[in-house]
Formats: C-alpha cells, sequence, structure tokens
C-alpha cells in the first residue's frame, strides 16, 4: 500500500524504518526479534505476490477498467456496438496480458 507519489514509502516500509530505528537505538533483543519479524512479514508478502502474480494482475485488471472508462469518457455518443468492440477489445488485451504473466519467470 504505497502512501503517495512516486518515491514514497509504504506503510509496511514506514513500519519497517521505525522498528530499525527502535533497534539502532536500543540494541535490545526484543527490538531485534520485532524487526525480525517485520521484516520476515514484508519479504513474505511480496515472495506471496511474485508467485501469485497478484500484484502484476491487479494492474491489469486497473489498466483494462481504466481503459474503457476513458473510451467511454472520449466517446459518450458511441453506439453500443461501438462500446462493445472497445470492451471486447480491452478484456482480449487483459487475457493476453494474463497468459504472458503465466509463462513469465518468477525472478
Amino acid at each position: 500500500m504505497s502512501a503517495g507519489g512516486a518515491g514514497a514509502m509504504s506503510t509496511e516500509q514506514m513500519i519497517q524504518q521505525v522498528a530499525l530505528l527502535q533497534w539502532l537505538e536500543t540494541q535490545s533483543d526484543a527490538d531485534r526479534g520485532h524487526l525480525v519479524a517485520l521484516t520476515g512479514l514484508q519479504v513474505g508478502r511480496e515472495l506471496f505476490q511474485r508467485l501469485t502474480g497478484r500484484k502484476q494482475l491487479d494492474a491489469y485488471k486497473a489498466q483494462c477498467t481504466l481503459s474503457i472508462a476513458a473510451f467511454l469518457q472520449q466517446n459518450p455518443r458511441a453506439s453500443q456496438a461501438q462500446i462493445s468492440a472497445e470492451v471486447q477489445r480491452n478484456v482480449l488485451l487483459f487475457a493476453a496480458q494474463v497468459r504472458a504473466l503465466e509463462t513469465e519467470p518468477l525472478f
């Protein structure tokens, strides 16, 4: 979950940085354990998203929806046939992207 523009830390990154700062200040075993746990969760979440392709799939889905919405906004008087053709074109593109995702290397 990114919070802001390019270069902004995600919530997870911010929490990890706070834990790191706390550990750097105290050097305590408890704070080290918190940092290790948070880092492990972050790595596990990223691995899950890479293995499932979830992040990219969500991006493709959003791209498809936004493209159709943009067409409708730019063509308010489009016929039902034109709308159907545009929707079909975008859904086929989405399907091709998903198929390509299935053959993409994980790392």
